[in-house]
């Protein structure tokens, strides 16, 4: 590698520089010079052919945001010596009216964040140099075609001109002239529009569009510094956990031309299918384009491949057959691409005159199901490791997997088709903004985005919703990529949609669909239909299987599922669970048929009262427990005792309060009476777990007789020893422990007497009070002491921070806008705090009893970054619903190997 060299003073370096066969940095530097620099430097040092240019640090965004939005002394000399080198190696100069420089302005953080930050192209256009442009290259069209390009980028980005004003003037234009393409303008048409382009801006700014080129160069720097806190990049960091702090880098890169004819063009491509992971190029190209036309939507692309525009049916030609030299090219250096990086990639390029220019190359992008497959395939191919494939898929993603397809037997309306943007079925109703999509979730509705094309503004109503429909776009349009990378389901370039916003209407053909009416999109095959179209669960095999299984050789923790009903353990099983971590027992009584005997026992004032409710209820939990025992066949199985108040089994209503009044035989009065006896004003912390089975020891021996008793007639039916584990919920104090534990042991001999052989089977506590923590020892102390512990980190959480998760949502909200939590820590385990208390009670447990078996049934199982602090914490098992056991697995064997590649 050829080295550069700029500044040797004393000012810190802050300008990196890269031209074909030599540069500065290379793609490890990749948080000093963004993902883009990165990329751009180490291309350069392949000998790939890079326009050159430079990169200002991500330091310099940092000292941007400390100075009041100003830029650092010392930053204006190393950006000239930059310029001066590109001018070298392109034989321009910059601000020349005679021979001018161009350049493109764009961000590069270290997380890919497409469209979510600026980017300016062309800039070093006036009124005079583009007069020099139009000379040398021999074309006015073109010339004047990218000085209006400029002045619109520039206007909007830099001057804070909203979009709609340029597109307002040139839509008006094309109509009032009969022109339906930008491509039909001419030069003497970029001309007026630029006049008007010019106009409109000194009317909304108060001043004109600027001239001197070294102002334009400083206006574009700052504002994509300044495009690192605009809204849609903050919501888009917030989606992805990308930190603030990280900032964003600007290139500055000497242009190159798409739209200098039909022998130019730009596009963009993937090495292997981004939606299914298939190993061919995939990707998009436009005729006399520049980028931003083709995932803007502005116009239709064509495909890259022949075997692409056969199976789209598209009659114009592809870049194979169009360009075939300059695709052979293209062939040629993805392949280099995808050996060096050893990934698929995500590159976009521009052809100006049949002569290649790389501007961009990065980690694709991709579904899940795609990154499945293309982990699973470079392995095989030896390009990657087993255990590299393991940590190449994100575990979070894998729920796209697990989404719905549509019922191919099913009775369905075909409303259009698009393009099969984003995998996945998705119903829901139609809403036409994303302030509406992210309101009707708040309210529990599903919907579907519709839009003529979505923008890097939607964000949040993307993300928001079920699935997205757009009117306009190709495959690698913003609603394609953004939703792929969600995991949203998505239809794009539905090219048959009239959607009008204002009326609230999405019009096909003859039918006409209000806002709120219900539609079914699929983003596997583009197809949309009306209505709510049945759909089938997914089948988790092939790649997936192999993957997984992978994950299992390399993985320490197991995976237990929460589940409280046989369809939760079938389902359970299915995501290779292994065993029940957690039985919540009250959600079994909660079936219309047995809650009235629950209510039963809740209003009876006496013992023999409550005995002979729960004699109702004992055969309907036993039948329950025999068939979850059936289901896991010799897995483990830990039923938690009824945890929650009694209250939360009594109506609420007036009216539902009368009938079940009337449904026990007993006076409406009385049952009131009952009612706010048992009202608590804080019942998490009340009459609830060990508390209540203290109290009413009648409820314990009736859930240990019909866990006994499953146990008994599930090994008949299995021919094979079960041993329930039973966790007493909510103990702080191991003499609580001690009453409920004996109540089980003589539920157990009694049980025993009567079958004439003896049970087996564990106790164990769940842990959800900060005192449990501290005195895990003592709970596990002795022969007699718990055998198990089971942290419930949903209630730990709240204990430990004095936050209900009923009440959180505004507070977590302000909290998140404040940094005082980098994460919701009811979604991701708060380490410091939560955690720490967490490794208090594993030491300690085992210290006492160093076999102690430790587990977590808190919905955190599920959470990838939970799942590594509980490996980190010697955890035995995490359990989570049954829809997280996937995600589980696979985190689970990124924790274990990234800990051993530490070692």
């Amino acid at each position: 590698m050829a080295a550069v060299e700029l500044s040797r003073d004393a000012t810190p370096k802050w300008v990196y520089v890269f031209a074909a066969g030599k540069a500065e940095g290379n793609a490890a530097m990749i948080d000093l010079l963004g993902g883009k620099g990165a990329n751009l430097a180490e291309m350069a040092c392949l000998g790939l052919p890079v326009p050159p240019g430079f990169t200002i640090t991500t330091e310099v965004c940092g000292l941007y945001y400390e100075n009041g939005k100003s830029l650092p002394e010392g930053l204006g000399p190393q950006v000239d010596q930059a310029l001066e080198l590109i001018g070298n190696e392109t034989g321009a100069v910059f601000g020349s009216e005679e021979n001018p420089l161009l350049v493109a302005v764009r961000s590069g953080g270290r997380a890919s964040m497409p469209g979510m930050m600026d980017t300016i192209l062309n800039l070093g256009l006036n009124d005079r140099t583009v007069t020099g442009l139009a000379r040398n290259s021999g074309d006015d069209r073109f010339a004047y075609d990218s000085y209006r390009r400029f002045i619109q980028m520039y206007g909007d980005v830099v001057l804070g001109v909203d979009h709609t004003v340029f597109e307002d003037i040139l839509d008006n234009y094309k109509n009032l002239n009969g022109f339906s393409y930008d491509t039909e303008l001419g030069a003497k048409e970029w001309q007026k529009i630029i006049a008007l382009y010019k106009k409109a801006i000194e009317n909304e700014t108060g001043k004109p569009f600027p001239q001197d080129t070294s102002e334009q160069l400083w206006g574009a720097i700052g504002a994509v510094f300044g495009s690192w806190q605009n809204a849609r990049a903050v919501t888009y960091r917030r989606l992805h956990a990308i930190p603030d702090s990280w900032g964003t880098a600007v290139n500055v890169q000497a242009m190159v031309f798409g739209n200098m004819g039909n022998t130019s063009a730009t596009g963009v491509a993937f090495t292997r299918n981004p939606s299914t992971g298939v190993n061919e190029i995939y990707g998009e190209y436009l005729v006399n384009a520049q980028g931003e036309d083709v995932v803007a939507g502005i116009r239709t692309p064509q495909p890259l491949t022949a075997k692409a525009r056969r199976e789209a049916e598209d009659p114009n030609p592809s870049l194979e057959e169009e360009m075939p030299e300059a695709f052979a090219q293209l062939e040629s250096i993805f392949a280099t691409l995808e050996q060096r990086y050893r990934d698929m990639q995500d590159i976009e390029f521009t052809i100006q005159n049949g002569k290649v220019w790389m501007l961009q190359t990065r980690s694709g992008k991709r579904t899940t199901e795609a990154a499945v497959r293309i982990a699973v395939d470079l392995a095989e191919e030896g390009i990657i490791t087993r255990e590299e494939a393991v940590l190449r898929v994100d575990p979070g993603g894998f729920t796209q997997l697990l989404h719905p397809t549509i019922d191919s037997d099913a009775d369905k309306e075909l409303l259009t088709t698009g393009l099969p943007a984003s995998p996945g079925a998705a119903a829901g109703g139609i809403v036409f903004t994303s302030d509406e999509a992210e309101k009707q979730k708040q309210q529990g509705r599903d919907v579907i985005l519709v839009r003529t094309e979505t923008s890097p503004e939607d964000i949040h109503g993307m993300h928001a919703s079920a699935g997205i429909l757009t009117a306009r776009g190709g495959m690698t349009s913003h609603a394609a990529v953004v939703a792929r990378g969600m995991g949203v389901p998505c239809v794009s370039g539905a090219g048959a949609l009239r959607i009008n916003e204002k009326a609230g209407t999405l019009s096909v053909g003859k039918n006409v669909l209000q806002a709120g009416d219900v539609i079914t999109i699929d983003g596997a095959t583009g197809r949309v239909y009306a209505g709510a179209v049945p759909m089938r669960q997914p089948q988790l095999s092939g790649d997936f299987a192999r993957l997984i299984a992978w994950a299992d050789e390399a993985r320490v923790l197991g995976v237990r599922a929460n589940a409280d009903t046989p369809k939760d353990a079938k389902q359970a099983r299915a995501f290779g669970a292994q065993g029940i971590g957690l039985c919540r027992t009250e959600h079994m009584f909660f079936d219309a048929e047995r809650i009235l005997a629950m209510r039963e026992m809740i209003c009876a004032t006496t013992e023999d009262g409550r005995r002979a409710a729960l004699a109702k209820i004992l055969p309907v939990q036993r039948a329950d427990f025999i068939e979850l025992f059936e289901i896991m066949d010799e897995l483990p199985v830990t039923i938690r005792l009824l945890d929650p108040p009694l209250h939360e089994f009594l109506p609420r209503e007036e009216r539902e309060i009368e009938a079940v009044a009337a449904a026990l035989a007993m006076p409406t009065e009385k049952l009131k009476a009952r009612i706010a006896e048992l009202a608590e004003f804080n019942p998490m912390l009340g009459m609830r777990g060990s508390r209540l089975a203290i109290r009413y020891p009648e409820i314990t021996e009736m859930q240990a007789r019909a866990i006994f008793e499953a146990a008994i007639e599930a090994e008949k039916r299995l021919g094979a020893v079960v041993e329930p584990e039973i966790m007493i919920p909510l103990v702080a104090y191991r003499h609580e422990f001690d009453i409920l534990a004996g109540v089980i042991r003589s539920v157990a001999e009694t049980i025993g007497r009567e079958s004439g052989k003896p049970l087996s089977y564990k106790l164990g506590t769940m842990i959800e009070l900060p005192r449990a923590c501290l005195k895990a020892g003592e709970l596990t102390a002795g022969d007699h002491g718990a055998d198990f512990l089971s942290f419930g980190t949903n209630d730990l959480t709240q204990t430990v921070l004095g936050l209900s998760r009923d009440d959180a949502a505004p507070i977590l909200s302000a909290y998140s806008a404040q940094g005082v939590y980098e994460e919701d820590p009811f979604v991701s385990i708060d380490q410091e705090g939560v955690g720490e208390l967490v490794r208090i009670g594993v030491e300690r447990g085992r210290e006492a009893k160093p076999a102690l078996k430790v587990g977590i049934c808190g919905e955190h199982g599920g959470d990838p970054a939970s799942v590594a602090f509980f490996h980190a914490a010697g955890f035995d098992y995490v359990s989570c619903s049954p829809f997280r056991v996937p995600v589980a697995r696979l985190a689970a064997a990124q924790a274990a190997i990234r800990a051993k590649l530490k070692s």
